[in-house]
């Protein structure tokens, strides 16, 4: 955002390729330099609150549902019985909040910067929707690419939301850490990353599926669209060494969406099964991966 008058009505971030995402800003709520990161929450005419972090936007309450639900409920309900759950990044708290919706034993999300969990409690509340507070809550303030590497812990689904692959954010790209992650999965376990806006950072998606595949059986790629996320559909990273998984019909992803009986505003069982079914530049990207 620029410091110019006339600019500071809008958050502008460059997205690269020519483009550019503009919202109209009416406020800045909180602005902090953190050990870690550059963290802003503005208020918007027409989006709501918005965070960004080192000027990336990272969270928008008009539309983060799409983005927490599709990284969430894809691998909980292809799992189909995950109890022990763990959320590496995710500091607004929106994936906790939708893992939490399932009948889990716990979530333990484990968020490198305790700043970011505050703050978006703070100004951010309906992001979390009261998760943090939740008995089944594990919130570890730590490395997320150190604790896959040293927890003797095991999990049943593993959701990595993450920033993109620089600063903070750069180490859980690597194949090192999805080899950690392999080593905390549980017998018939899933994964599934963050792995960025295709048209855009194409590459990104390319690299996690390929660094995915030399430790899963099954690795591949997911979308979603999420407007915030501008220049295109989102791609999500997803692996796991049991290849039926990603082969449920759609009589059993809804059979158990509707015993879960979760209301939700973007999944639903057949979105589910088309997100996997991808246009042809995504499915090239994943093929390149492989």
């Amino acid at each position: 955002m620029n410091d110019t008058p006339a600019a500071w009505a809008w958050f502008d971030e460059a997205l690269g390729v020519g483009l550019q995402l503009g919202l109209q800003v009416e406020s800045i709520l909180f602005r902090e330099q953190t050990d870690l990161q550059d963290l802003v929450i503005y208020q918007t005419a027409q989006w709501g609150r918005v965070m960004a972090l080192d000027g990336i936007m990272q969270i928008c309450e008009r539309d983060e549902f799409i983005y927490h639900e599709m990284l969430t409920h894809v691998p909980m309900f292809a799992h189909g019985s995950a109890r022990e759950v763990c959320v590496i990044g995710g500091g607004d708290g929106g994936i906790l909040r939708e893992a939490l919706r399932h009948p889990v034993d716990r979530v333990t999300m484990v968020e490198i910067d305790g700043a970011v969990v505050e703050l978006c409690k703070t100004h951010l509340p309906s992001i979390s929707d009261g998760a943090f507070d939740d008995p089944r809550t594990d919130l570890v303030i730590a490395d997320g690419a150190h604790f896959a590497a040293n927890t003797e812990r095991s999990f049943d689904v593993i959701i990595v939301d993450s920033t993109d692959p620089m600063g903070p954010g750069e180490i859980l790209f690597t194949s090192a850490f999805y080899a950690d992650c392999k080593a905390r999965l549980n017998p018939g376990g899933v994964m599934v990353t963050q792995s960025g806006v295709v048209m855009i950072q194409g590459d990104e998606l390319t690299t996690t599926v390929r660094r995915l595949g030399e430790h899963f059986v099954d690795a591949h790629g997911y979308i979603a669209a999420v407007p915030t996320y501008a220049g295109g559909f989102m791609g999500m990273g997803w692996a796991t060494d049991d290849t039926s998984l990603r082969q449920h019909s759609a009589e059993t992803l809804t059979a158990r969406f509707s015993a879960a009986n979760i209301a939700t505003r973007y999944y639903n069982p057949n979105l589910h099964l088309g997100a996997f079914a991808l246009p042809t530049y995504i499915a090239e990207r994943v093929e390149a991966g492989k």
